[in-house]
């Protein structure tokens, strides 16, 4: 092994976090332009802008969803309305609910919005009625009647002095009403399916709507007339109005006519000519291929909402996909682009040349390119079907991506711009590409593993493409049939010689890369291998498997040097740090684990995920590491001092001492579920465990209970913790008071997480009831058996039947 020329690494802390902060519904920018509002369940997120990072969080207390939310245009004031049918009135600065009150609506309502005042809120609901409220002082103002089905739209009219309010519902026309007289005096007919967007004209008097009847409409709200009919040819989510004062010749303006941007169902942004009903500019998504299909109606590309951004000239778009756009005009070029909602986490890695960005494949046909410094994020369009793998060539510009879809791409990025295009793309695999490897001496070849068992070798263009030139083909320049079942894993070592892979049939190999001749076959673990590794510097491999373990294995011999157990189930990541003297391993038990080689020691357990890390990646410079879950959730760590560990010895100290109340409290304050979990093991382990756990329980504060209850939410759907998180239940649930268990945050998401996980373990306790019951009747026919057939039973017998 490597000499200890670098000293190991002994802690990682969290750096930040890319986690889902959208996941459908509304978004709202604020007045100034700062920040983005949209919701996440029972809360509402704000980014903010030109860093990318949620710097408030609103949450519910009842953890209900929110239904719709609006932010006044002082940007002062946020109100929420949930599933509960409150109203919620928000200090969204200070993250303080200031007042609640009954929307008197009888199902939730649907949609809001405020008047330019900031004064009046109008609320349209499932039921077909709209409220206004004073939310100065605090009163329901008017409640209007007369809609048909929910009122997904409310808008009022920009000019205070009219006192109008704009509304529309399922029966597609739009209602004008008079808040004087608290009467609907206008229908607009015009469209025939639901009218999803509306846009005043700077003097009041014109109002373009969108429908997804695949028209809009412009109004003259004197004559209250249309004044023409736009054909658009796709279902339009999102109209605005270009401002008039502005130059947009190059969006094809000319004239001081009235024009108007639209997005819809075909991910295209198109700028019309209200007079002529003519586009005179159409943009597509960036990088994306054009959509001219039927089916394009449907594509997770479309674009659902459209937002003005004047004070800056920009737009906004939401896509289908939970990504967030920022246009700048004229020349509508995508300025930033936020991801809302990632799915799982396949894989990611460090990019650029100091490791400025990352790639990510997650459970889609795109990759995603994140701007650490802000979060800002690129969409790589190419692959059809949902990408499984990534590997970076060294000096971090150029990658690679394998896919479902039987082929990988070779990407390049420029490092001036950031921008990454497609240079090359192969195919020629029979099967899913599930690993993908990069040569390491210079950018020279590929190597490919499918699950249709083979290994492919790859030779890059000659000379390689510049970025924007035409995709180049690539051809497999080795074919070899490796495994018995799916390749899992290839890795090429430091010198560029050999290859090691690692398959479902139990078994990793090495290979020579000169003519993929076998060299040798790694056998010992007991289910497939995820993951396979060669040291920078050892000639050694480590592998992970499906068994749990980690194995470090000689290169020379083919002999296992080191066995590695810690984890609780597959293991899917193996990364060598610190110049080949420790292993970084992530599993499924959504736990990172880093271990010493030298020592087979466990130094520390990384408890930040809640689901399988499928991802783990470590910077060109070593202090930086990257994981990626099925929680949707990227972390980036960064290697730091070992500032925990004297909680952590005290911890040890303390349930070795048995001393569980304050082991318990520290496991609780790291906020490591895992930790926590085996304190209560060690607790129910005690001959008076049960006595044990109550007291130690009872005599946490308010605030630990509730993180244990939390905590054993997520032990309850794990079959090997679900009996302690039964225990805990059964102690929090007998001795508490319902009342007091209400007052815990989120207890209802909480119990309602709980009865199916619950359901599902009794069922299961009795089917092994009735087994073991089962079996103990067959053993007591077996010693009735036993007994007739014994020579003292049948000599009892004879006498018996002689007397007789």
């Amino acid at each position: 092994m490597a000499g200890n020329t670098l000293p190991f690494k002994s802690n990682y802390a969290v750096s930040s976090k890319i986690e889902p902060f959208y996941k459908g519904g509304k978004v709202q920018i604020s007045h100034d332009e700062q920040y983005i509002f949209c919701t996440c369940g029972p809360r509402v997120n704000i980014l903010q802008i030109n860093t990318g990072k949620i710097i408030h969080s609103i949450e519910q207390d009842d953890q209900e969803d929110i239904t719709s939310f609006s932010l006044s245009p002082d940007d002062e004031v946020l109100v929420t309305a949930s599933r509960a049918l409150l109203l919620k009135q928000w200090d969204w600065k200070q993250e303080k609910c200031t007042r609640s009150w009954r929307a008197i609506h009888n199902v939730p309502v649907a949609s809001m919005t405020f008047d330019c005042t900031s004064t009046l809120l109008a609320t349209g609901g499932c039921d077909g009625t709209i409220k206004l409220w004073d939310v100065v002082k605090q009163y329901c103002t008017h409640n209007l009647k007369g809609s048909s089905g929910v009122v997904h739209l409310v808008e009022f009219h920009p000019d205070i002095s009219r006192l109008q309010l704009f509304s529309s519902s399922v029966d597609c026309g739009i209602r004008i009403w008079d808040l004087r007289t608290s009467k609907c005096i206008c229908v607009l007919e015009s469209h025939y399916s639901a009218v999803t967007s509306l846009a005043f004209s700077p003097d009041g008097q014109t109002l373009i709507s969108s429908g997804r009847d695949k028209i809009c409409s412009v109004w003259d709200l004197k004559k209250k007339a249309v004044k023409r009919t736009v054909p658009v040819y796709e279902a339009v989510e999102g109209v605005v109005l270009l401002p008039g004062k502005s130059d947009y010749s190059q969006m094809g303006v000319k004239g001081e006519g009235l024009h108007f941007v639209t997005a819809g169902s075909k991910g295209v942004l198109r700028v019309w000519d209200s007079s002529s009903a003519r586009c005179v500019f159409t943009q597509m998504l960036p990088d994306a291929p054009a959509l001219n299909t039927e089916e394009a109606d449907l594509d997770p590309r479309s674009l659902m909402q459209l937002l003005p951004m004047p004070r800056s000239n920009r737009l906004v778009t939401v896509t289908a996909e939970h990504n967030i756009l920022i246009y700048q005009m004229p020349a509508l070029t995508v300025q930033q682009q936020f991801v809302g909602y990632n799915d799982d986490i396949l894989d990611v890695k460090f990019l650029g040349k100091d490791d400025t960005h990352i790639v990510v494949a997650t459970n889609s046909s795109q990759l995603k390119v994140f701007e650490l410094a802000t979060n800002s994020c690129q969409i790589l369009y190419g692959h059809t079907d949902t990408i499984l793998s990534i590997d970076v060539f060294r000096k971090g510009s150029m990658f690679a991506s394998c896919a479902k879809d039987k082929s990988l791409r070779l990407w390049k990025m420029d490092l001036k711009s950031g921008r990454v295009h497609c240079v090359a793309q192969g195919s020629g695999h029979s099967n899913a590409v599930g690993s993908v490897a990069c040569s390491r001496l210079k950018k020279a070849f590929l190597v490919s593993g499918s699950q249709d068992c083979t290994i492919k070798v790859w030779d890059l263009p000659d000379p390689l493409p510049d970025v924007g030139c035409d995709v180049m083909l690539m051809t497999a320049r080795l074919t070899e049939k490796a495994h018995d079942k799916d390749v899992n894993s290839v890795t090429i070592s430091p010198n560029d010689k050999l290859l090691a892979s690692g398959s479902q049939d139990r078994t990793a190999k090495l290979w020579s890369l000169a003519d993929m001749s076998l060299l040798g076959v790694f056998r010992g673990h007991s289910r497939g291998i995820w993951c396979v590794q060669f040291s920078p510097v050892d000639q050694v491999l480590a592998t992970a498997s499906a068994d749990g373990s980690i194995k470090i294995w000689s290169i020379q011999d083919f002999s296992c040097l080191r066995t590695f157990e810690g984890h609780d189930a597959s293991v899917l990541k193996v990364i060598f740090v610190s110049r080949g003297t420790q292993l970084v391993s992530s599993g499924s038990d959504g736990l990172v684990k880093l271990w010493t080689i030298k020592t087979n020691e466990c130094v520390k357990t990384f408890d930040a995920h809640q689901d399988k890390v499928w991802a783990l990646h470590a910077s060109s410079k070593d202090d930086l590491m990257v994981t990626g879950s099925a929680d949707s959730t990227i972390t980036l760590w960064k290697e730091c001092e070992m500032k925990q560990s004297k909680l952590q010895q005290e911890l040890s100290n303390l349930l070795h001492e048995k001393k569980y109340l304050k082991a318990l409290g520290i496991a609780i304050s790291l906020d490591q579920p895992h930790t926590a979990l085996r304190v209560i093991r060690e607790i129910r382990q005690q001959e008076d465990g049960i006595q044990e756990l109550e007291k130690t329980l009872l005599k946490l504060r308010q605030d630990q209970k509730e993180s244990v209850l939390r905590y054993s939410v997520v032990w309850n759907t794990n079959s090997r913790s679900c009996l302690d998180a039964q225990a805990v239940l059964q102690v929090l649930l007998t001795h508490l008071i319902p009342e007091e268990i209400l007052q815990y945050q989120g207890t209802r998401t909480h119990l309602e997480g709980l009865i199916p996980y619950t359901e599902r373990h009794m069922q299961r306790i009795g089917r092994l009831l009735q087994a073991s019951m089962f079996l103990d009747y067959m053993w007591q026919k077996m010693r009735i058996t036993a007994c007739q057939t014994s020579p003292y039973y049948c000599h009892h017998k004879l006498a018996s039947l002689w007397s007789m």
